[in-house]
């Protein structure tokens, strides 16, 4: 301070302006520098901090995104387990049902062997082919119930087009094919069973036994089957309002 008042009193007032202005310029131009190096900084740090944050939002996008794809291949896995288990159950109930007509029926020794051969093979192809959907069912019940839903080496919908949809494909049909089959025994039981019968009440109630398995056989095919087997055997389903 006693330096800087030596110096104004030995300093000419013109100089003494000129320094002046000189010092307060040079004041300026350290106050500019600092505010443009400060918002440099704060520039900078506003770019990362917007890095930082765009970088954690794609992260949880993506952790997002594979919640959903887990979720969705569970689903499907669930969806394609439950139409199993269904079609499993139902060939199931069938072929047991055939099995018990042909152990228990008590088949007349002087049944005609035209109509024994015809029982003997409609039953046995029910059973087979209800065994067969069965089996099949439950073996790709098993395959899909293994799929890894977490790590999906391949995607669900291929792996079940490549590997599981051919199976799926013969047990449905078979099932399909087993359904008249086993209506066709019904229609075979009353003709079995009441053969030893004398007089013609027996030919009676074996015909209406008949005549009721054709009208479902022909209900079956006619409304359930066209209306439902294609679609069922499509991988693709367009549903269309007609």
């Amino acid at each position: 301070l006693l330096y800087y008042i030596i110096f104004l009193i030995r300093t000419p007032t013109s100089n003494r302006n000129i320094n002046v202005e000189t010092i307060s310029t040079s004041e300026n131009f350290t106050n500019t520098t600092k505010y443009s190096k400060m918002s440099s900084i704060l520039f900078n740090d506003q770019i990362m901090w917007e890095t930082k944050c765009r970088q954690e939002d794609m992260q949880q996008r993506a952790l997002e995104n594979e919640r959903r794809a887990i979720d969705d291949a569970r689903r499907a896995v669930d969806e394609k387990a439950q139409q199993l288990k269904s079609l499993s159950h139902q060939s199931a109930l069938i072929a047991g049902f055939s099995m018990v007509v042909i152990v228990e029926i008590e088949i007349p020794k002087n049944l005609h062997p035209a109509l024994l051969i015809s029982f003997g093979c409609t039953t046995a192809l029910v059973v087979c082919l209800m065994l067969i959907s069965m089996l099949n069912a439950t073996f790709l019940l098993v395959s899909i119930l293994r799929y890894d839903t977490v790590g999906r080496a391949l995607p669900f919908e291929k792996f079940w087009k490549t590997r599981c949809e051919s199976d799926w494909k013969l047990a449905l049909r078979a099932f399909v094919f087993g359904v008249p089959l086993f209506c066709l025994v019904l229609a075979l039981i009353g003709w079995v069973k009441l053969w030893d019968f004398n007089g013609t009440a027996w030919i009676w109630a074996s015909g209406c036994i008949s005549v009721i398995a054709v009208l479902t056989i022909m209900v079956y095919v006619m409304h359930t089957d066209r209306k439902w087997r294609e679609w069922l055997l499509t991988s693709e389903v367009n549903l269309v309002n007609q």
